[in-house]
């Protein structure tokens, strides 16, 4: 008799023990965690409602049917900005395309329209309409006092697996890249967090949750992460992307000249950016600046070439555009300027540029 009752007793008391392990289990695994697991679980959790997949299409005219077809172009991600529907992404995500799809993070599929966009710093911004419950803001942080060695975590849709999450440091700053704009963008973030094709225009971001780059660009032979991520600073973003929601573009401060193109510099040896073209009637045409003139045989004449912006050197239009950020329309520069080997200086009123 005894030995029926143990044999009775016993399925009921491992179920028993099963249950309060399982019900243990979890935070058992929680004690287990690092506090810098926490830490990274508890930041994606507060942003995986700002992260977006976005698909980019591109509409072409078959040559037979002469039936309009859409094809898709590219894919990255984006992350939403403000409650108005914003949302930022690079520019090279948006490139070429005339319809944009933006996938939420409940998979719901939204047509957004483009706002504007900054080819020569990657950025662009779309707008979704309709219901935007659920949706959050990424925080914004800075990225003025970021630190080498700093952790960082990057989240996007590489290959199209959405809301993956990887992390990693800060592994150097003030990095310059050529951008598709055609200008250098400077003072990148240097990451060795995971960046893959598809995570461009998704969000790096620091170990309290804010928003600190956009992962840009990698350096890989075959195409895949290496380890060299490449990520827009916040700071260039705040900059950039107010401007274009207001305007449509970036209103940037110029000289109101038009230039030749660096590479015709280049051929002839000349170090600076040449003047293409004055306009009759400006400061700087009144102030005697010419551009390229024909001789008395027909040939062209290079006359005016940019040296120097504030005793800066300017080695090409890239210098020229990058130095120039520094300043606010209506500010006076002083160019130091060559022609015929004699140099000269000039000051000049910072205007709208075009």
């Amino acid at each position: 008799m005894t030995f029926k009752k143990t044999k009775l007793f016993c399925p009921a008391l491992f179920i028993f023990l099963c249950l309060v392990w399982l019900a243990v289990l979890p935070a058992k695994v929680a004690a287990q965690l690092t506090e810098e697991e926490k830490n990274t679980i508890a930041v994606v959790k507060r942003t995986q409602n700002s992260v977006v997949y976005v698909t980019n299409i591109k509409l072409v005219v078959d040559f037979f049917s002469w039936t309009e077809e859409k094809i898709p172009r590219g894919t990255g991600s984006g992350f939403i900005w403000d409650d108005q529907g914003h949302i930022i992404t690079n520019y090279h995500v948006i490139e070429d395309g005339d319809i944009f799809s933006v996938t939420l993070p409940d998979q719901d599929q939204r047509q957004a329209k483009l706002v504007g966009k900054e080819p020569a710093k990657d950025i662009a911004v779309l707008k979704i309409e309709g219901n935007l419950k659920g949706l959050y803001p990424v925080k914004i942080g800075s990225s003025a006092s970021l630190q080498v060695g700093q952790k960082v975590i990057a989240i996007g849709n590489p290959f199209g697996f959405d809301h993956t999450v990887t992390a990693g440091i800060v592994s150097a700053l003030g990095r310059s890249m050529p951008g598709v704009g055609g200008v250098t963008i400077r003072d990148m973030i240097q990451t060795d967090a995971s960046i893959n094709p598809g995570n461009s225009g998704g969000p790096l971001l620091n170990s309290a949750g804010e928003l600190i780059g956009m992962n840009t660009m990698i350096i890989s032979p075959s195409g895949a992460s290496s380890g060299i991520g490449f990520a827009i600073p916040v700071d260039t973003i705040k900059k950039i992307v107010p401007q274009i929601i207001k305007y449509g573009r970036v209103i940037r401060p110029g000289l109101g000249l038009t230039y030749l193109p660096d590479n015709y510099a280049r051929r002839l040896g000349i170090e600076g950016v040449i003047i293409y073209e004055v306009p009759a009637g400006s400061e700087a045409y009144k102030k005697g600046m010419r551009g390229l003139t024909r001789g008395r045989f027909g040939r062209i004449l290079i006359q005016d070439i940019i040296k120097e912006v504030d005793g800066k050197k300017v080695n090409s239009f890239d210098d020229l555009y990058n130095l120039l950020e520094n300043y606010k329309i209506g500010d006076t520069v002083t160019l130091t300027l060559e022609r015929n080997g004699q140099k000269r200086k000039v000051q000049l009123t910072l205007v709208q540029s075009d």
